[in-house]
């Protein structure tokens, strides 16, 4: 019986189009809890590897007999191999995850967030198996790409095939939890790189001081992106207004959740920071803009066409994060029982100040595994 590979692009609109899907996956019981691929019409079951290394029979009854399989591993070859002995005893439609759970990590997802006012359009990438969410604004041949991941390939190619030139790319923060590729970006492209300087302290590379009152445009139609000191992610979390229309947030508040203040050591120094920025600044702008975070911390979040967003408004009334009136709860909240802390994030943050620079493969393991930007991904 053939098998095939399948790859993470195939699975990601298979999970956003709530196609079914029986997934396999041979990873140790750790890893598997700790991450997995997950949907609406997911249907997942963890047996390690090693449990099938004399055979899968004893597996057979627990795998549905029609429709398709995906069987997944951390890298491939592991997958192969099952899927293989699962085709010999019978099963017709079985598949392996091309470039196992690191291929799932990387791939991202161009999906349109919307149009703006004067012609042009903002998308956002959406990476499903990491969490995190990327921006491209463009207008007038011209294009901004904020919190731009690693795999700046996709970016570039993506406007080119617009017939856009790549002038900006900012960084809402110093990211914790990704490698950032906009610096690599701008490189790339000839683009002015921009970061806000109270997260720059120490980085080691120049870049244009991303601070309010900075005036970045796009395009002839001049869709203005406006900065918006909001502190408490990071010292120098900012956030976006783009054409008076869409909020990028960054990491401090999300669709269902708000962004943790511990991730450079500063949970009690920079909680009254993030309920000023959520509880006063955010407050004093239009209920109508629409939100459109750094990251998601659960599928639930992905709405119609796998776009992550909601309107401002309408978080104030439903998200947790913004109805803690009590000043005490609220500090207990962001800085007591949190989520673990991203895998590599020390060495992540030293990688985005410029101070180490792994390669690719020391780049992927450290990026591997859940973002865990939010306060309530428990």
């Amino acid at each position: 019986m053939e098998i095939r590979g399948m790859t993470a692009a195939e699975v990601t609109r298979k999970v956003l189009r709530d196609e079914p899907l029986f997934i396999l996956d041979v990873r140790n019981e750790d890893d598997f809890n700790d991450w997995k691929i997950e949907g609406n019409r997911v249907e997942v079951i963890n047996v390690p590897y090693f449990e099938l290394l004399d055979g899968v029979d004893h597996v057979l009854d627990k795998i549905p007999a029609d429709g398709e399989v995906l069987v997944v591993c951390a890298k491939e070859g592991s997958s192969k191999f099952v899927a293989e002995q699962l085709a010999e005893n019978g099963r017709t439609n079985v598949a392996y995850l091309l470039g196992g759970m690191k291929s799932w990590s990387e791939h991202l997802e161009p999906v349109k967030a919307g149009d703006l006012k004067d012609g042009g359009s903002i998308y956002q990438f959406v990476r499903i198996g990491k969490g995190c969410l990327s921006y491209m604004v463009i207008s007038g041949g011209e294009a901004a790409v904020i919190d731009a991941v690693r795999t700046t390939d996709v970016f570039a190619d993506f406007a080119k095939e617009r017939g856009a030139v790549i002038k900006h790319t900012l960084d809402t923060h110093l990211h914790a939890d990704h490698i950032s590729g906009g610096r690599k970006l701008a490189e790339q492209t000839g683009a002015t790189y921009w970061l806000p300087p109270k997260d720059a302290d120490e980085v080691v590379f120049s870049y244009e001081k991303l601070e309010e009152g900075a005036d970045i445009t796009v395009g002839s139609t001049r869709i203005g992106i406006e900065p918006i000191y909001s502190p408490g992610h990071t010292i120098g979390s900012t956030s976006f207004i783009v054409d008076d229309q869409y909020l990028l947030t960054g990491d401090i508040l999300f669709v269902a959740s708000i962004g943790r203040p511990d991730l450079a050591g500063k949970a009690e120094d920079w909680v009254a920071d993030l309920r000023t920025t959520l509880y006063d600044r955010y407050k004093r702008l239009s209920d109508e803009l629409l939100v459109l975070p750094a990251h998601f911390g659960k599928f639930t979040e992905l709405g119609e066409g796998g776009l992550v967003s909601a309107r401002l408004g309408d978080l104030f009334k439903d998200n947790p994060g913004l109805n803690i009136q009590n000043e005490a709860e609220f500090r207990s909240t962001v800085s007591e029982n949190l989520p673990p802390q991203p895998n590599a994030y020390q060495e992540i943050r030293q990688t985005n100040m410029g101070k180490i620079t792994p390669d690719e493969e020391e780049q992927r393991e450290m990026e591997i595994g859940p973002n865990r930007c939010a306060v309530h991904d428990n």
